[in-house]
């Protein structure tokens, strides 16, 4: 047996410390007071219902559209303009909620990778708010929770981000429209698409302060990622194919939400992270969902215990009870959590090569089993070390088992039977962070 001596660990492993170091830095660097300052000024817009004001500096979405965009901005001025900041609208009409033609306007900040800036991660949360009737855009609707917890939490990645410099695109996004139909998300996601946006993850933040559940439940030690299952947009010969090889629960959607299960284990502080197999909450939906519908890998983040009577609730008080989604229903230090995982999955998948393309596997009647996958492109990967095949058994919710393999382009397990695991392959960078694990096929394709 070979002995490692402590040296030989160290030195090993000294690369891996700098990138790594700072994402326990930027965990650490996410402020929950400057995130209750955030939703305590959107709050303070009054409604942020899609109908409501637009003319308004005071009152309306128009007036909250507008700070979000000064925040960003005056981000991107202490970056030296690193970031890319525009509204994003299209006119929207002949909807059962949005009736008469409305200008659905959302914000998006652009923070522009340094070596491979066609491949994006995206962190959203919504800015429209509502109470009970989703077509009151007059009454006020404080949405502290629902959804400016969200946006506070993009906005607050964006301050502690934009002081790095990132090899992939980060996009800070708040979405409009979301309690009409998911309008901001749909508009992104098409143009996304028309613009050819290589989005290796949507990282939808959609109530993410709240810790007091409506079952009598109180904690901040647990977080939801929902994620679906194969791909709606998959094609007859990829579902027969899928039937033979599976990656039901392989898709890209999924992985991403092993990755981020990862980083909460690794980096964030107290915090445990529940993979929910399902697109949403049973029978309802969110902004990810639109990306998910163009075949893009998007996730939702939230806190684990609702409290319906702060959901879509005009204020009031019955029976002792206080509706209304206000202030005091927000836990910032457990926002500021969670946007501490957003954060550093951003950095860490920024950081990572590429995942791998192209990824596939043989090995049926055989002792042993092969992957294969493409070379990265050089120029867009610099800081490539190589990669790294993970396996799993077939009834196991997270990888299991690693090998690190080198800078190359097959690798083969001796004696680990192909029928009786799961297999991907990751790529990984010179300080040690890795992409996200693809599984072999179209059923867990991340794209080029």
């Amino acid at each position: 047996m070979a002995i490692v001596s402590a040296t030989t660990i160290d030195n090993a492993h000294a690369a891996d410390t700098k990138q790594k170091a700072a994402l326990y830095d930027i965990a650490a660097s996410i402020s929950p007071e400057r995130i209750e300052d955030d939703i305590t000024t959107l709050v303070n817009f009054g409604t942020r219902h899609t109908l409501s004001e637009t003319e308004s500096d005071t009152r309306g979405i128009g007036a909250a559209r507008r700070w979000i965009k000064s925040e960003f901005e005056k981000i991107s001025a202490q970056c030296g303009g690193c970031l890319e900041v525009y509204f994003q609208s299209e006119t929207i009409s002949g909807e059962k909620r949005i009736p008469n033609p409305t200008e659905v306007v959302s914000v998006i900040a652009i923070q522009r990778g340094a070596t491979d800036p066609g491949r994006y991660v995206i962190m959203s949360g919504d800015i429209d708010s509502r109470v009970s009737d989703v077509m009151d855009f007059t009454s006020d609707s404080p949405g502290a929770n629902d959804n400016a917890s969200g946006v506070a939490g993009t906005l607050e990645a964006a301050r502690v981000l934009s002081k790095y410099e990132f090899n992939g695109t980060i996009v800070y996004a708040a979405l409009a429209g979301e309690e009409q139909g998911l309008f901001g998300g749909r508009i992104m996601a098409n143009q996304a698409k028309k613009d050819g946006w290589r989005i290796k993850a949507v990282l939808n933040n959609d109530m993410i302060g709240n810790i007091e559940g409506v079952n009598g439940v109180i904690n901040n030690t647990t977080a939801r990622i929902f994620a679906e299952g194969t791909r709606v947009t998959e094609t007859e010969a990829e579902a027969r194919r899928r039937r033979f090889t599976g990656g039901e629960v392989d898709s890209p959607s999924r992985n991403l939400a092993r990755y981020i299960d990862k980083v909460a284990d690794q980096y964030i502080e107290n915090l445990d992270t529940m993979v929910v197999y399902r697109l949403d909450r049973f029978g309802r939906g969110g902004h990810h969902r639109p990306f998910n519908d163009l075949g893009y890998p998007g996730i939702r983040i939230m806190e684990t215990n609702e409290n319906y009577t702060r959901q879509h609730q005009d204020l009031r008080e019955e029976d002792g009870i206080k509706y209304g989604d206000t202030l005091d229903g927000v836990n910032f230090d457990y926002a500021a959590k969670l946007t501490g995982l957003n954060a550093v999955t951003l950095a860490s998948m920024a950081w990572a090569p590429n995942p791998p393309a192209n990824v596939s596997i043989k090995g049926a009647v055989q002792p042993s089993t092969t992957l294969m996958w493409d070379a990265l492109n050089e120029a867009q990967n610099p800081q490539l070390k190589g990669y790294k095949v993970y396996w799993r058994h077939t009834d196991a919710p997270q990888w299991e088992f690693s090998k690190f393999v080198g800078d190359v382009t097959e690798a083969t397990l001796e004696n680990v039977v192909i029928d009786n695991y799961f297999f991907g392959v990751a790529s990984v960078n010179n300080d040690g962070v890795e992409s996200v694990v693809v599984y072999p096929g179209p059923a867990g394709s991340f794209g080029e």
